[in-house]
């Protein structure tokens, strides 16, 4: 077995991404051992991918700071791996790249292609073009490494046991649809007051709609949702992550903003409509197997204004993601679901 060592620490959806081009290299190379390493809880994304150790790391704990790196250094070592693959790119990654270079080990670092970025996000004289998709960059690295691999770009559908506290509640006739409706970032979100028109037109045409994704404030509104629209059931704070996978992976459709939300779907093999404000699916971040034309979001000179979300995008006087409407929204959904 050739063993690959793994590092990707954050965020969510760009360790989903990994979890789904890992999951195609290893159906690709039946002689090879990942050692994924990663936060604790993002474990159940790479359950089902065989021939794969997950290796926790503890940031705030055991592995902080350099003491704590040349510990993970020591007990990745131990794999005794052939390859590191970094597909992170951070100080941390590449304080342990620089240690396994140091002893001898082949490594290969992610380009995150960060000029390309600057040029279609910068406020004048915008580049706006298809850049090279994330999964792409992170297959690269492995190809860097000698080894040949394919991306499909489809997705597919893996369904999971549903958890049994939901099991008694699910119609197996209704359309289910999941909605993620929050983001990291506040100019990513779509505005709730027209997400919740949307539950509303769900919910009064008979669907039922499962909510996901965020803390305490979002389980909030998400309660009030479930209290005021049938069919409307909010999972936040109720369902482990590998719980919540299984849910997606047997719903119909899944609404999302560019967002954690839609990588998950994209690992569980569920189409996904997506909405798109200050940020813009050029830039790469588009789930993986997910179609462009489920991407909604209106055109214009001042879009895209960052890669990640955490910058205002103005158009015409309001945020970007304003601009879409409820009824471009259920138009599609009629077309998909």
């Amino acid at each position: 077995m050739k063993r690959i060592i793994v590092t990707r620490f954050s965020a969510m959806g760009d360790v989903a991404m990994v979890a789904s081009v890992l999951a195609e290299f290893q159906a690709q190379h039946h002689d090879t051992e990942i050692i994924m390493v990663s936060r604790k809880f993002f474990a159940s994304f790479f359950e089902n991918i065989p021939r794969l150790i997950y290796h926790p790391i503890d940031p705030q704990g055991k592995h902080k700071g350099l003491k704590g790196l040349f510990g993970l250094f020591k007990e990745l070592k131990d794999y005794q791996p052939n390859f590191v693959a970094d597909l992170h790119n951070n100080i941390r990654s590449r304080i342990l790249d620089i240690l396994f270079s140091f002893k001898g080990y082949q490594t290969c670092i992610l380009n995150k292609g960060r000029s390309e970025k600057k040029a279609l996000t910068r406020p004048k004289n915008k580049i706006k073009k298809q850049l090279q998709r994330t999964t792409e960059r992170y297959a690269d690295v492995f190809r860097n490494l000698g080894f040949e691999f394919t991306l499909s770009h489809k997705i597919t559908r893996v369904e999971r046991q549903l958890p049994r506290a939901i099991q008694d509640t699910w119609r197996v006739e209704a359309k289910k649809i999941g909605i993620a409706p929050f983001a990291q970032h506040k100019y990513k979100v779509f505005p709730l007051e027209k997400m919740e028109q949307l539950i509303h037109y769900l919910s009064d045409n008979d669907y039922i709609i499962y909510i996901f994704g965020g803390g305490k404030d979002e389980q909030n509104i998400a309660n009030a949702w479930q209290a005021k629209f049938k069919n409307t059931i909010n999972t936040i704070g109720s369902y482990t992550l590998s719980e919540e996978l299984a849910i997606i992976s047997q719903l119909d459709l899944m609404i999302t903003m560019d967002s954690s939300g839609m990588h998950m779907a994209s690992l569980v093999g569920t189409r996904c409509l997506s909405l798109w404000g200050a940020t813009h699916p050029f830039a790469g971040f588009l789930g993986y197997g997910q179609q462009y034309s489920d991407c909604i979001q209106v055109e214009h000179t001042d879009r895209p204004s960052s890669v990640y979300g955490n910058k205002p995008c103005i158009c015409d006087g309001q945020e970007a993601i304003d601009l879409i409407t409820l009824e471009m929204i259920i138009d599609k959904l009629q077309a998909m679901v």
